[in-house]
């Protein structure tokens, strides 16, 4: 079994800043691929940010220049800084992880982000 845990979400005024991270855990032991989703009240999910192996990255055009991903190997994590907060990102968010070694996507819970004077 594979388990992502997403945490930092919250409540944050409108040019605030926040960080969510994300850890795998389980039989899970390489991954190739790790992005951050969100969907808004009344919309489609979105890909926000995703880092591949080798380092490439990818934002939406919505988030450049605020937003910036990162992983951590070793521990398995992927982290969101999101700075810059504006009310139109308000959503929940969704770490997304793809294992060639399992060959399998894997969803976290969700973490909600609500940005709000």
């Amino acid at each position: 079994q594979v388990q992502l845990v997403e945490s930092g979400g919250g409540l944050v005024q409108p040019g605030g800043s926040l960080r969510l991270s994300c850890a795998a855990s389980g039989n899970i032991i390489s991954i190739d691929y790790m992005a951050w989703y969100r969907r808004a009240p009344g919309k489609e999910r979105e890909l926000v940010a995703r880092i591949i192996i080798g380092g490439s990255i990818t934002y939406a055009d919505s988030v450049k220049g605020r937003f910036t991903i990162s992983r951590d190997n070793a521990k398995k994590t992927v982290y969101l800084q999101m700075n810059s907060l504006k009310v139109e990102d308000t959503a929940e968010y969704y770490c997304n992880v793809y294992s060639s070694q399992l060959r399998q996507y894997y969803w976290g819970q969700g973490t909600q982000v609500t940005v709000s004077s």
